[in-house]
């Protein structure tokens, strides 16, 4: 893939940035791969990520195993082109300028694999989406 001449930088953000965030950051990393910056951050990170979330992930290919929660600083925001919050409510910083999406998505935090695959595969579209969204905006 040709990378943009200046590829979109995207922030994914949610409070723990253990699973919502991390999930659509792997995704639109293996599906936009160097077209697309990636950035993901929480307003609160926890320790590590979801592990259900990680094995979600895995069952689609897709490696979080080296990801980290990182705390939502101002400059991410500030960098990002679009910043997608999911659930992080007034935590999220807003800056003029920039495109703001809100996915309304369910935590998978505490839930069983069962209920995180439906969670994942809304993600996957929602990303799916982005990224068509994404390209024709480069064009």
């Amino acid at each position: 893939m040709t990378p943009l001449p200046t590829a979109p930088t995207v922030l994914f953000v949610c409070v723990h940035n253990a699973g919502r965030s991390q999930m659509a950051a792997g995704y639109l990393q293996a599906l936009a791969g160097d077209r697309v910056r990636v950035l993901s951050a929480g307003s609160m990170p926890a320790g590590q990520l979801n592990p259900v979330a990680v094995a979600a992930m895995a069952e689609e290919g897709i490696d979080l195993t080296t990801a980290s929660p990182k705390l939502l600083t101002d400059e991410a925001v500030r960098e990002a082109d679009v910043v997608i919050t999911m659930g992080c409510g007034d935590a999220c910083p807003f800056h003029p300028g920039k495109r703001y999406l809100d996915w309304e998505l369910d935590d998978p935090a505490g839930q069983p694999l069962e209920a995180v695959r439906p969670i994942r595969d809304e993600i996957r579209r929602r990303v799916e989406a982005l990224v068509a969204d994404l390209a024709t905006a480069g064009d």
